[in-house]
């Protein structure tokens, strides 16, 4: 998961600091993280909420009263993402992808990405897992569905400005997740190419002068922190991608 200063914040959403402290202080709007020096740290979520608070504010509600309207809007949020995947569970025993496809086009166009992936399409995909009265075949197809969408994403992104990447599997094979987080990074800017084979041992030297995302679905083991640091000390310029 990406994190941002409060300048860079301020400067994404064109909002006074001044403004994001008082909001978060006075009117308890935000929750951001700290870092251990005690610095502001925001993610994507926090950036939809700023926005959201944007938009209440801009409509005329005066500041003291979004904290209530926010609450009764997750509330309601919540409500839909579960009736959304129930309409997503109920198009897959159909079995009909063309179907499918439509409505993972219009979630992608209704919703940030990150509220599809992780408030639609990884809950469905757990479901599918443990629901003995879906076929193998049917997960199957989600999969394939999603990794189109995610592809067609990826180029859709790369007609934007952006920096190049390389998203790599670090010992995790699950390859349809490994795309959607393609697709979670190429709506953050980002240009990606997928290495779609899962690496046990990766090799950025084979990639030179190219920024490289590791992946691997989980928080880094002590073992592949200290590889990462021996990367970084050698000159590679490889992150690590948290979803």
């Amino acid at each position: 998961m990406a994190f941002y200063s409060i300048g860079e914040v301020a400067e994404r959403c064109q909002i006074n600091p001044v403004t994001l402290r008082a909001w978060q202080r006075r009117y308890e709007l935000l929750k951001p993280k700290r870092t251990e020096g005690g610095h502001r740290q925001f993610d994507e979520e926090d950036i939809q909420r700023i926005e959201e608070i944007k938009r209440w504010i801009e409509s005329g509600v005066s500041v003291g009263k979004v904290k209530a309207l926010l609450a009764e809007s997750e509330v309601s949020q919540q409500d839909g993402w579960e009736s959304r995947q129930e309409e997503m569970m109920s198009v897959l025993r159909q079995a009909r992808p063309a179907k499918l496809r439509a409505l993972i086009t219009e979630l992608g166009r209704k919703h940030p990405v990150e509220a599809v992936i992780d408030q639609i399409i990884l809950p469905v995909r757990q479901r599918l897992a443990l629901d003995l009265t879906t076929a193998q075949s049917v997960s199957s197809l989600f999969n394939g569905a999603l990794i189109d969408y995610a592809s067609a994403c990826l180029a859709a992104s790369r007609k934007k400005a952006g920096r190049n990447t390389l998203l790599l599997s670090w010992g995790n094979d699950d390859r349809t997740q490994l795309w959607l987080e393609a697709w979670r990074l190429s709506q953050r800017s980002w240009h990606v190419d997928v290495l779609s084979e899962p690496l046990d041992c990766p090799r950025p030297e084979l990639f030179p002068g190219q920024h490289i995302f590791m992946w691997t679905g989980n928080a880094l083991t002590p073992p592949q922190q200290e590889q990462m640091s021996h990367w970084k000390a050698q000159g590679y310029d490889v992150a690590f991608h948290a979803g």
